[in-house]
């Protein structure tokens, strides 16, 4: 994708060789012959290097540009120019936020060096914060089960093209992971994949956050601010747990979809985004939309390419292989010494239901390594469902001497945590069905459970 320049200049015949020099190197280029058309150019799509005139109409209107471009645009560098040039101004400029400083009239040579040290420093930001948006987070897909193999298929192929996906599944499972292995993998890798969870927002700020908003839009919006769509321009945008968007949200995101443009919140100007979807959702979309939660046109529009990620259950050949990545992880993240799992463990593993899937595997496996004191890890004593790591009452309930010897109150939590499994094996790991068997209401089950240590545990159960 070639990439953007805006000359801002009143002179034409300035704009216009500029224009050109810039056109023969491979750059797309526009136009703007005063501060506030300069402005307007912004606020449509933002370039990659703008070269700025800092004296355009007898006035300094190119210092209230830059101003506004560092404001609003940081991470776009700017080149300054001007036919008043001298030391003050130049420091003056550099102060503002220009990336560097050319005195008219323009020599050829050093005006090409400096957009391509400008451009080269552009990128090194964007690789900057490509790099800062993976740390920490895995990005390596582990499976080596038939429905992985497939699924990693599809991604393969659907990676390449700018179609929406819609990434379905059950909390946990990784639907994230395989929306950054889209964005990884595609053309548009070269800018960094912008997220939103839908579910975490709250519905007064959805749109803000995905549109932006004006200066004075509503009570404490003080400044322009870019929205998602903004910031993802020309990348990927990744909208997980769709389903929570309000219907009224809904319909902008489709406008957008169709006509890759958009109004900030309190504004009238319109902005173009050329911006790739990927959703994602652990709820039914078809049973919303029969409910009328969620719209069909909508639906369809983002569900041109469909994936599924398998729950955990249903890929247990790959648990081997995300035990061994998650102790790794683990050991190194926390300066601890060589670990093993035991044969027996990991076949033990493969017969738990893992409600919360893999991500219930990961906080499991780390929270062994953590409290594990031997070199080997070969039991959990917190298994729900493990009948090799259990006592007699099939459970792994401690004994009654074991019991004895705690004090009251660990002897009473240890007893609720294995009562609260056993019924919960006893349901299916239904909270709903289990809460009304130990008459309890759903909510005051889901914090018992939580109290007695089972928070990660507990966060996929339905």
């Amino acid at each position: 994708m070639p990439e953007t320049f805006l000359v801002v200049d009143d002179e034409k015949d300035i704009r216009l060789t500029l224009g050109g020099l810039l056109a023969d190197e491979g750059y797309l280029v526009s136009f703007a012959s005063s501060g506030p058309e300069a402005l307007e150019r912004l606020e449509e799509s933002a370039p990659d290097v703008v070269i700025l005139d800092l004296w355009m109409c007898g006035s300094e209107q190119g210092f209230e540009v830059l101003d506004r471009i560092r404001e609003e645009s940081p991470h776009v560098p700017v080149v300054v120019i001007s036919g008043h040039g001298n030391v003050e101004t130049a420091v003056k400029a550099v102060k503002n936020g220009a990336y560097d400083f050319i005195e008219k009239p323009i020599s050829v040579e050093k005006l090409l060096l400096t957009v391509q040290r400008a451009l080269s420093f552009k990128r090194l930001n964007t690789e900057n914060l490509i790099l800062k948006n993976k740390s920490g987070t895995p990005r390596l897909i582990v499976g080596r089960s038939q429905a992985m193999r497939d699924l990693m298929k599809t991604v393969e192929m659907v990676a390449r093209t700018p179609a929406s996906v819609l990434i379905k599944g059950e909390n946990g499972v990784g639907k994230e992971l395989i929306a950054h292995t889209i964005h990884q993998k595609s053309q548009r890798s070269d800018r960094p994949m912008i997220e939103l969870n839908c579910a975490a927002i709250p519905e007064e700020l959805v749109e803000s956050e995905l549109f932006g908003h004006e200066k004075g839009a509503f009570t404490g919006a003080d400044r322009r601010r870019q929205g998602r769509f903004d910031m993802a321009n020309h990348s990927t945008l990744f909208l997980d747990e769709i389903g929570d968007m309000s219907l009224k949200t809904q319909a902008k995101i489709l406008r957008i979809l169709q006509e890759q443009k958009f109004e900030r919140v309190g504004g009238t100007k319109t902005v173009m985004v050329d911006v790739r979807i990927i959703a994602a959702s652990n709820k039914d979309l078809e049973d919303e939309l029969k409910e009328g939660r969620f719209r069909a046109d909508l639906y369809y529009r983002l569900n041109v390419v469909p994936l599924v990620v398998p729950p955990l259950r249903e890929r247990l050949d790959d648990i081997d292989d995300l035990a061994a990545k998650f102790l790794t992880d683990c050991l190194t993240a926390n300066n601890i010494g060589q670990k093993s799992l035991s044969p027996t463990f990991l076949a033990s593993l493969k017969r738990r239901p893992w409600p919360g899937n893999v991500r219930e595997l990961k906080n499991t496996i780390e929270r062994l390594t953590i409290t594990t004191s031997t070199s080997i890890i070969d039991s959990d004593p917190m298994a729900p469902n493990s009948e090799d790591e259990t006592g007699s009452n099939g459970l792994g309930l401690p004994d009654e001497t074991t019991l004895m010897k705690l004090p009251y109150r660990d002897a009473r939590a240890e007893f609720e945590r294995w009562y609260f499994l056993f019924q919960l094996k006893a349901h299916g790991y239904n909270i709903t069905q289990t809460a009304e068997a130990v008459i309890l209401d759903r909510t005051s089950l889901h914090k018992k459970l939580k109290a007695l240590g089972f928070k990660d545990w507990v966060e996929g159960l339905s």
